[in-house]
Parts: C-alpha cells; structure tokens; sequence
C-alpha cells in the first residue's frame, strides 16, 4: 500500500505543514496540491464542499504527493467510511466530547475484527494499492478534534482509545466553549492554558497534536511548542488575502 506521508513525518519526529481546503472545484485543490503541502485537509464540515466535491479534490490531490485528508461534517459512520473509500488518507472528525464518541469514531474507520468499517474503498483502492485491505487500518491517520469544554473534561479519556491516532485543536470552537472569542492564533491566558494542556495531554499519551492557525508565524510557534501537525489558513483566505494586498497596493497613495 502507498506509505502515508504523514505517518513517515512523525516516524521521523517531523511537523506536518498541513494547507486547507474548503473551495469545491478540483483545480484549486490541484493548484494548491502542487505548492508543496506536506498535507491537505478537504473540510465537508465548514466548507462549501460535498461528497462529489471531496471525490474531486481528492483525485486532483493525487496528482502529487501530497497526502488527502477530509474533515467529516459530524460523528457520522457512514460518511467517515465512504471519504475513506474514497481514497482519504486520514480523517479529522469535529466534536468528540468523550470516550464513546472516541470509540464509535475509531471502529467506523476499522476494518473488522477490531472495528465495524465496511469494505468497498471504490478508490481508496486505486490509490492505496491492492493491499489496501490489509494495510488501510495502520496506514490512514484518525484525527479528534478536541473542541469543547467537555473534551478537555474526558481528555485523558479520549486519548486513552485503542487506534486513535492523533488530536487536532479546534482554536474557535474551544474558544467559544471557555468563554472567548472565537478566533484563530489565540492569545487570551484560559484558552492557551487549554491548547497547551492539550498538547502537554497527547504528548504524554505518545500521540501528536495538532492546530489550526491563522499565520504562518503562528504555527511556527505553535511547531516550536511541540504541535507535529500545523495548518495555516485556507485556500480561500489565500485567495482574499492576496487580492486584498494587491489592491491595497495599486491603490496607495504616494507619499
């Protein structure tokens, strides 16, 4: 089966720079595939992208590379089995408060005996390999989000779940949970004191944490600190940010 380019990062103690997707056309995926992303996340909950949109993506993302991930839109089991069928190589589900939450995430992406995975990875299996079958559960990463205030409750819990991978931030809806503002590349004392928890939590369990950030400089902090899996915007945001620099450029006025 194709080795997971995330897995070969933190076998080698190595951040994962992770892009984000959350425009439904196949050239933007391409186009950002080719920039040189260790990863890209497809986001089905927060983007304007769908399961034939996430299809698209996925297959322009094949074009290098780059490893494709999909943020499911909720703790569904069938939409979890069909992105991987259709060839994601990890998944990030939002909104695991708890342990069972936990469970019934990781046995809707396990093949049995040890989970309740149907088997027909339609493309998972032209892009994994023909030993997809027997290489799928090692190979694909599995993704918490830790987001609420109930999950930083049950978090020793949640990491304590066999197969569970890896936890991912969730900088605005942790935010909003402890009171806050919700925004990317926190500064307010409570909800650092909860990110850095969380990470001081999965290191300790031996399992990498991940961040969603808003700059570049941000998650360079946020490597520094020990997160191994940063994202830095969206390929939406590129396309704002950008277009506003450029204007704000044309129309300055000399000085």
């Amino acid at each position: 089966m194709r080795a997971n380019p995330i897995r070969l990062k933190w076998q080698a103690n190595e951040p994962v720079v992770n892009g984000w997707l959350s425009i439904p056309h196949a050239f933007v995926a391409e186009t950002m595939a080719h920039q040189g992303w260790d990863s890209l996340t497809i986001d089905m909950q927060h983007g304007a992208v769908d399961y034939q949109g996430a299809f698209n993506l996925l297959t322009a993302i094949s074009t290098t590379q780059c490893a494709p991930i999909v943020r499911v839109p909720w703790l569904d089991p069938a939409a979890l089995m069909k992105v991987l069928d259709a060839g994601a190589y990890g998944v990030i589900c939002p909104m695991i408060s708890n342990r069972a939450e936990a469970e019934t995430f990781i046995g809707a992406t396990t093949y049995p005996p040890r989970g309740q995975r149907s088997y027909g990875p339609i493309r998972g299996l032209l892009y994994g390999g023909p030993d997809y079958a027997s290489q799928a559960d090692e190979t694909i990463v599995r993704f918490a989000m830790i987001e609420t205030k109930e999950a930083l409750d049950n978090l020793d819990e949640i990491l304590s779940v066999d197969g569970l991978d890896a936890v991912y931030v969730g900088p605005a809806d942790l935010s909003r949970a402890l009171g806050c503002e919700p925004r990317f590349d926190q500064e307010t004392p409570i909800v650092v004191e909860a990110i850095d928890h969380i990470l001081a939590c999965a290191t300790a369990a031996g399992k990498p944490a991940g961040i969603h950030n808003g700059t570049a400089a941000y998650a360079k902090c946020m490597i520094e600190k020990g997160f191994r899996f940063v994202t830095i915007g969206s390929d939406a945001r590129f396309i704002a940010n950008g277009s506003r620099a450029a204007l704000e450029e044309i129309r300055r006025v000399p000085t």
